[in-house]
């Protein structure tokens, strides 16, 4: 079995203290931080920009997993990699082969790691299997997208079996992250 991470999710905490929330994950012994990002057109919010990221990134050492549920990543991918973005996920209900192809070269050009997030609703489209070895992290989404606090949805399990198979059979180095609703009582049946 593969190392298990453990990576708290910054849209949980009291928003007007986000710089204590990252030292209490740091103290927690977090493996890193989750950031979600939310634009108001692709999810039912808006959480926080690239001047966020940079400022916590003064108070935070951990690797930043900066979640982009956003409509249009192109247009700040390079400026959440600028303010100390370590992993960028984006959606793959707003991309296409060549948008990942062009968002992939920009990760990569900067030293970064790049995911893919997918929906609950949402199977993993054929252009992204076939780039799975370029990604560091699949991340499969357990809630809708746009609000924490949300009980993760059962029924997505079956979907992170399948793929979580498909990674390890390919022998890809791609982490498989769970993303809503992960807690004490289901944890262990996530990992």
């Amino acid at each position: 079995m593969r190392n298990v991470r453990i990576a708290p999710s910054i849209l949980a905490w009291d928003l007007g203290d986000l710089g204590r929330a990252a030292e209490m994950s740091v103290a927690g012994g977090a493996d890193q931080l989750h950031l979600d990002v939310i634009d108001g057109h692709f999810a039912p919010n808006i959480t926080f920009g690239p001047g966020t990221v940079k400022a916590l990134r003064r108070r935070c050492d951990l690797m930043f997993d900066t979640h982009l549920m956003i409509e249009k990543p192109e247009l700040y991918a390079e400026k959440f990699l600028d303010a100390g973005s370590d992993l960028l996920t984006f959606h793959a209900e707003v991309l296409d082969g060549p948008k990942f192809d062009r968002l992939a070269s920009l990760v990569k050009a900067k030293g970064k790691g790049m995911g893919l997030a997918i929906k609950p609703g949402t199977e993993l489209p054929k252009w992204a299997v076939d780039r799975l070895p370029s990604l560091q992290a699949l991340v499969v989404m357990t809630v809708n997208p746009g609000f924490s606090g949300q009980t993760m949805d059962m029924s997505v399990m079956p979907k992170l079996e399948r793929l979580s198979k498909l990674v390890a059979e390919k022998g890809y180095d791609t982490d498989i992250e769970v993303d809503g609703g992960v807690e004490p009582e289901n944890a262990r049946e996530v990992v």
